[in-house]
């Protein structure tokens, strides 16, 4: 489309704030999902959205073209959902509209039968994936459904690779933990 993210990003850094509307258009809905996983709220979703494509013209100065502009945009979108946050302080959190529309059946066509499996596990991973600690939820929606790279998802969260690795095993441990917890319940 017209050039990478990073090449873009500094043409917008440099005054040419109109190249934005083109990496708005290629990350929107990837934010939009991001932020519907972390605030289970259509608006806020797209309020938010917004609030990071404003914080991104507001801030262009600061980009450094050597860094992702995907790790440099999420941790923007990271700052403006903990301001969100606190000015919504003590509403639930989750992530049914995100794997709503984020999951696709495993075959094409798939009979009645593994159908309803399909269904019962979903709304089990959603529920395990809400009680889950903000924390490893957002490393994981990151990780596995953003699509982000490991060095990526270093930069966002200011650490190393290796302590992202580790930090998504152990949400992955956790998310186990939790789903095989509930399906217990369920078949009791």
């Amino acid at each position: 489309m017209n050039g990478t993210d990073n090449t873009l990003m500094a043409e917008v850094s440099g005054g040419a704030v109109a190249k934005l509307a083109v990496l708005f258009e290629r990350h929107h809905r990837p934010l939009f999902r991001y932020f519907i996983s972390m605030t289970r709220n259509q608006e806020i979703a797209e309020d938010l959205v917004q609030d990071v494509f404003v914080r991104i013209l507001r801030y262009r100065s600061t980009y450094d073209a050597k860094q992702s502009f995907t790790a440099w945009m999420y941790q923007i979108a990271r700052n403006a959902n903990v301001d969100q946050a606190q000015k919504r302080r003590g509403e639930v959190i989750g992530i049914d509209e995100f794997l709503e529309r984020g999951t696709e059946p495993v075959s094409p066509s798939p009979g009645p039968e593994e159908s309803a499996s399909q269904g019962q596990n979903l709304a089990l991973l959603k529920r395990a994936l809400e009680q889950l600690p903000e924390d490893k939820r957002e490393i994981l929606v990151l990780s596995r459904f953003q699509g982000m790279k490991y060095d990526e998802i270093a930069q966002v969260l200011g650490c190393e690779v290796g302590t992202v690795k580790v930090r998504v095993y152990r949400a992955m441990r956790a998310l186990e933990q939790v789903y095989f917890t509930l399906a217990g319940e369920k078949a009791s």
